[in-house]
C-alpha cells in the first residue's frame, strides 16, 4: 500500500500552479508514494470528495502565491473550511509543508510561509522545511542556483509579473521544488 501525500494549492495566473507541479513531480518521483495534486478552488465545497483525499494523506504540501506579503484569499478560504478538521484534529501528526510565488525577489513570501507553518501547527501537524542550502550567495553563485532566494521554511519562487507561466518561475525555481517535492515524500515514508 502507498503512502498518500496531496499537493494542494491556489494559483491566481498560472506560476503557482508550475511550482506545485514541479513539487508534486518530486513526490512522485519517490517509490511508494501517491500524490495527489488539487486547486483549492475543489475544496471550496465543504462536502467534496478531496476532503476525504486530505484526510487519508500521511503529509499535506500547501502551496499559494504570496499577494500583498499573505497567503491568497483563496488559499485562505481553504484554511478557513478547514476548521471542522481542527475541531476534531483529524489532520494531527501528520506531515506539512508549504511552498509560495511572488513576483518581487523577497515579495515578502516569508510571511506567507510563516502563516502555512503556523495553520500546520493549529492543526497538530508537523512541519518539513526545505533543508536546502541557499544558492546564488556568493561571487561564484548564479541566478541558475537551485534554492538561488535563500529560503530555509519551505520552497520559494519568484515569476516576473510581465511573463505567463509559460516563462516564469525559472528553472531554478521549479528543480528547488522537485527536490523539495522529494524531500516531503521520503520524510513521509520515514514518519509513517
Amino acid at each position: 500500500m502507498s503512502t498518500s501525500i496531496c499537493v494542494v494549492y491556489h494559483s491566481g495566473y498560472g506560476h503557482t500552479q508550475k511550482q506545485a507541479e514541479a513539487v508534486a513531480a518530486g513526490v512522485s518521483a519517490v517509490e511508494g508514494v501517491e500524490c495527489h495534486a488539487m486547486a483549492v478552488d475543489l475544496l471550496h465545497d465543504p462536502e467534496a470528495t478531496e476532503w476525504k483525499t486530505l484526510d487519508g494523506a500521511a503529509a499535506i504540501i500547501m502551496g499559494s502565491p504570496t499577494y500583498m506579503g499573505s497567503a491568497s484569499a483563496d488559499f485562505k478560504k481553504f484554511m478557513e473550511l478547514s476548521s471542522a478538521r481542527w475541531m476534531e484534529q483529524r489532520w494531527a501528526d501528520k506531515l506539512a509543508a508549504g511552498f509560495t510565488n511572488s513576483g518581487s525577489q523577497n515579495g515578502d513570501k516569508q510571511n506567507t510561509l510563516i502563516q502555512m507553518a503556523t495553520f500546520a501547527a493549529q492543526h497538530g501537524m508537523l512541519w518539513v522545511n526545505l533543508n536546502q542550502l541557499p544558492g546564488n550567495n556568493n561571487s561564484g553563485g548564479s541566478v541558475d542556483d537551485q534554492n538561488r532566494l535563500g529560503a530555509s521554511l519551505g520552497a520559494m519562487a519568484q515569476s516576473n509579473v510581465d511573463e505567463g507561466p509559460e516563462v516564469a518561475p525559472t528553472r531554478a525555481d521549479l528543480d528547488t521544488a522537485r527536490v523539495f517535492g522529494e524531500r516531503v515524500a521520503r520524510c513521509a515514508l520515514r514518519w509513517n
